[in-house]
């Protein structure tokens, strides 16, 4: 293996578990690798994503970004006109920096395509994880308004709240488990974001009632 392809590889990996999965472990991280949870074959899934980058990586080396991004309309939210924003956001991205960047720094140029794929599915997936816990909280009182529901979490993502960071890893789990069809992991995931979903919720609930 030559070294640009050995680098991008473990560029992957890297990008890939950062603030998300305990590499060997079956283990699923927040924030910081003390909130954790253990989930079941957790690991053969970020793996099947891991190489979904690196059989396509080629297409990457010859600069056809949107070719090397469009097998990722299989991951569960994405489709072909998300993946074409994508990449028409990264084109606008590389013109910017063409001249700070360099070609041959192609590890820089491979961590803005991961980053800008990867932040799409997970954001994609926790906002709808959001938007669950607001209906739960009006579910219970009804009198509170949006925008005070905001404000709580914007306090609660402001302090990095543990029950927020583990959601948000969850959430992008469920995601990839269903587009592997690992649907059993996926069971397991929804249920522990309807426990974390529930925690927040008291979270919310009980900073309201105590201003």
């Amino acid at each position: 293996m030559n070294s640009e392809l050995k680098i991008l590889y473990e560029a992957t990996d890297n990008l890939i578990n950062q603030q998300f999965y305990k590499g060997g472990h079956d283990v699923i991280i927040g924030r910081t690798p003390e909130v954790h949870l253990k989930i079941s074959n957790s690991g053969q899934i970020v793996q099947k994503f891991k190489d979904l980058f690196n059989e396509n990586i080629d297409l990457f080396l010859e600069g056809n970004y949107l070719k090397f991004l469009l097998p990722f309309k299989k991951i569960k939210g994405l489709d072909e006109e998300t993946i074409f924003e994508i990449n028409e956001q990264l084109k606008d991205k590389f013109e910017l920096l063409k001249d700070d960047i360099h070609e041959s720094e192609i590890v820089v140029l491979y961590t803005f395509v991961l980053s800008a794929l990867i932040s799409r599915i997970r954001d994609l997936h926790f906002n709808n994880a959001i938007e669950e816990i607001k209906r739960r909280v009006k579910e219970k009182s009804s009198k509170i308004s949006g925008k005070k529901i905001q404000e709580t979490l914007d306090n609660l993502f402001m302090r990095n709240n543990d029950n927020i960071s583990i959601l948000y890893n969850i959430s992008y789990l469920d995601a990839l488990a269903l587009s592997f069809n690992y649907k059993k992991v996926s069971r397991v995931c929804k249920i522990q974001q309807g426990k974390y979903m529930n925690r927040i919720v008291d979270l919310i609930l009980s900073a309201i009632t105590h201003t």
